[in-house]
C-alpha cells in the first residue's frame, strides 16, 4: 500500500471543518513534502512526526512522501496535524490498519519522544466529530473538554505508540470521561448585598427578565459594579447548547476551557485601555474577543466614557446581530457574540454632578464633552439608561434592613422569561421590528404618550422600539396580557440620559 487517508480538523473560528490528510509513498531519494496550504508550524510538522515515529521504534519509510492536507484552499496552522500525518505515514507503510484508521478523526501535536501534545480548538471538532459519525483521538491534556461533547465517541491518548496499538486493535485507549466537578452546584453573587438603591435593583431585574442592555450612571462608590456582578445570578441557567457554544469560542480562544465553570454564564469585564481588536478579536489568526467571550453572558464595561471611542463604537453592529465578523486578506471567520451589555459610567469628569452635596465643579460644557464621548448611535441600542445616586449614610449601617436575595428576584425573572417563551419564542430583546409591532401594541391613548416622548426627547425609531419591548418586559414581570400606561411610563423613564425629560413627559 503506497497511498493512506487519515482525517483530522482545522480550526475556523469557533467551526471546525474536516481536513484530509492523503499520503502518498513513491520511489526516489527520500524527501518529505507537505502541500495544501501549510503554514510554518504545519511544515515543521515533517521534523516532529519522523523523529516521533523513530522514537517510538516504528518504521519510517526512506521514500519520497507526499502528505496532501484537503481542501488545498483552507489554511492550515499549528502542531493540531501531527498526528494524523504519522499514522497517515504508518498506514500507507503498511504499519497502520487502513479501514481501521478511516473511522477515526486525530488531533495532536507530537513530541520528538513520540508523546502527545494538548491543542486548542478541541471541543469544535469533538462537535464536528459526532455529526461525522467518527471517533476522535485527543491528547490525554484535552480529555477533560472533549468529554463536555457528550454525543461523541472520544478516546485520550499519550503517545503516538498507544495510538496505533489501538488502530491496530492490540490494547484499547481510554475514553474521555468527565470530571465529578462538571456536575457542581452553581453558585453567584447576591443580589441582598447591594444596600439600598431599589431604582437600580428594579432595573436589574428588568434587564434580566428581558435580555436588555442596561446603562448605570452615578457617582463613585454608589454601587454601579456590585449591581452589574449580580446580574447573571439573575438569568436562567444556560441551556447545554449554550454552555457548549461559550465552552468552543473559550476552546478556541486559546484560554482553554474552566471544566468546573464551564455551566455558568459567562461575565466578562475588560479594562477601559482594552482596544477595538481586544473586544471584538483578530489577529493573524483570527481570534474571539471580549464580546464572544461574553457569549450567553454579561460584559460589563465599567467607566463607559473613559473607553477610546473606536473601540465602544465597535460594539455597535454585534448588540444587534449578536455576531461578529472578522475579515482578513486571506481569510474570514465568524464568531458569536450574543452577550448582555451592562455599562458604568460618571455623570460628569469629576464624577459628581448632581450629587445634593455640591461637590461638583464641572462646567456645563466640560459635561457635555464628557458625555459627547458616547455617540447617539451607541446609546440609541441601551435600552435602559438610569442615574443611580449615592447611598445615604443611613442606608450603610449593618443592622439596616437588606434587599431581596438573588433567588427571589430570580423567580419573577424566570417566570417572565417562560411567559416570553411561550409567546414568541424568544426573549424581549430580540424582538424583531414586526414582532414589536405584533406583541408590543399600545392603546391610542399610550399610543398618544409614547409620541409625546417621542417629540420631547428626540427618539429615533431604534430607541422608540427599544422602550416598547422594555415595557412589555415591565407587563409580562406584572403578569399583565397587554401594556398599560404604567408600565410604557416606567420604560420612557429609563431613558434618563435622552435629556432627563421623560418624567415631564409622562
Amino acid at each position: 500500500m503506497t497511498l493512506a487517508l487519515a482525517y483530522s480538523r482545522a480550526r475556523t473560528g469557533v467551526y471546525a471543518p474536516e481536513v484530509r490528510v492523503e499520503i502518498y509513498l513513491a520511489g526516489g531519494l527520500p524527501r518529505f513534502n507537505i502541500v495544501g496550504l501549510p503554514e510554518a508550524a504545519v511544515r515543521e510538522s515533517r521534523d516532529r512526526v519522523r523523529a516521533a515515529i523513530y522514537c517510538s521504534q516504528l518504521d519510517f519509510p526512506n521514500r519520497v512522501i507526499t502528505a496532501n492536507l484537503a481542501p488545498a484552499d483552507l489554511p492550515k496552522d499549528g502542531g493540531r496535524f501531527d498526528l494524523a500525518i504519522a499514522l497517515g505515514i504508518l498506514a500507507a507503510n503498511g504499519e497502520v490498519s487502513v479501514e481501521a484508521l478511516s473511522k477515526y478523526e486525530c488531533l495532536g501535536e507530537l513530541a520528538l519522544t513520540g508523546e502527545l501534545r494538548e491543542v486548542d480548538g478541541v471541543l469544535p471538532a469533538a462537535l464536528a466529530a459526532a455529526k461525522a459519525g467518527r471517533a476522535l483521538i485527543v491528547p490525554l491534556g484535552n480529555g477533560d473538554e472533549v468529554a463536555l461533547a457528550s454525543d461523541v465517541e472520544a478516546y485520550v491518548a499519550r503517545s503516538l505508540l498507544d495510538v496505533v496499538a489501538h488502530i491496530n486493535g492490540v490494547r484499547t485507549l481510554p475514553l474521555a470521561m468527565p470530571k465529578a466537578s462538571i456536575n457542581e452546584p452553581i453558585f453567584y453573587l447576591d443580589l441582598a448585598d447591594v444596600r439600598g438603591q431599589l431604582q437600580a435593583r428594579r432595573a436589574l431585574e428588568i434587564s434580566a427578565a428581558g435580555a436588555h442592555h442596561l446603562l448605570l450612571i452615578g457617582p463613585p462608590g454608589c454601587g454601579k459594579t456590585l449591581l452589574a456582578s449580580r446580574l447573571p445570578g439573575l438569568l436562567p441557567d444556560a441551556s447545554e447548547e449554550e454552555a457548549l457554544e461559550s465552552a468552543a469560542i473559550a476552546s478556541v480562544s486559546g484560554r482553554g476551557v474552566d471544566i468546573a465553570r464551564w455551566r455558568l454564564r459567562n461575565f466578562r469585564s475588560p479594562h477601559h485601555t482594552a482596544s477595538a481588536v481586544a473586544l471584538v478579536g483578530g489577529g493573524a489568526e483570527p481570534r474571539p474577543g471580549e464580546i464572544s467571550l461574553a457569549h450567553n453572558g454579561v460584559l460589563f464595561l465599567d467607566e463607559l466614557a473613559e473607553w477610546d471611542r473606536r473601540a465602544l463604537e465597535v460594539l455597535r453592529e454585534p448588540l444587534e446581530s449578536g455576531i461578529v465578523t472578522i475579515s482578513r486578506a486571506a481569510r474570514q471567520s465568524e464568531f458569536p457574540a450574543r452577550f448582555q451589555l451592562v455599562a458604568a459610567m460618571n455623570p460628569c469628569p469629576c464624577g459628581w454632578s448632581g450629587d445634593p452635596s455640591g461637590r461638583c465643579r464641572c462646567s456645563l460644557d466640560a459635561i457635555l464633552r464628557y458625555r459627547s464621548r458616547l455617540s447617539g448611535p451607541l446609546m440609541d441600542r441601551i435600552d435602559l439608561q438610569l442615574s443611580v445616586p449615592r447611598l445615604a449614610p443611613h442606608e450603610m449601617r449593618s443592622d439596616a434592613p437588606r434587599g431581596e436575595a438573588t433567588d427571589i428576584v430570580r423567580s419573577r425573572v424566570m417566570a417572565a422569561r417562560n411567559i416570553q417563551m411561550q409567546r414568541c419564542g424568544k426573549t424581549n430583546a430580540r424582538l424583531s421590528q414586526s414582532e414589536t409591532e405584533k406583541y408590543c401594541s399600545l392603546a391610542t391613548k399610550d399610543q398618544n404618550l409614547l409620541e409625546r416622548a417621542m417629540e420631547a426627547l428626540q427618539l429615533s425609531a431604534r430607541a422608540t422600539h427599544r422602550i416598547l419591548r422594555v415595557a412589555r418586559t415591565i407587563a409580562d414581570l406584572a403578569g399583565s396580557e397587554n401594556i398599560n400606561t404604567q408600565h410604557l411610563s416606567e420604560a420612557i423613564g429609563y431613558r434618563q440620559l435622552d435629556r432627563g425629560q421623560a418624567h415631564a413627559v409622562a
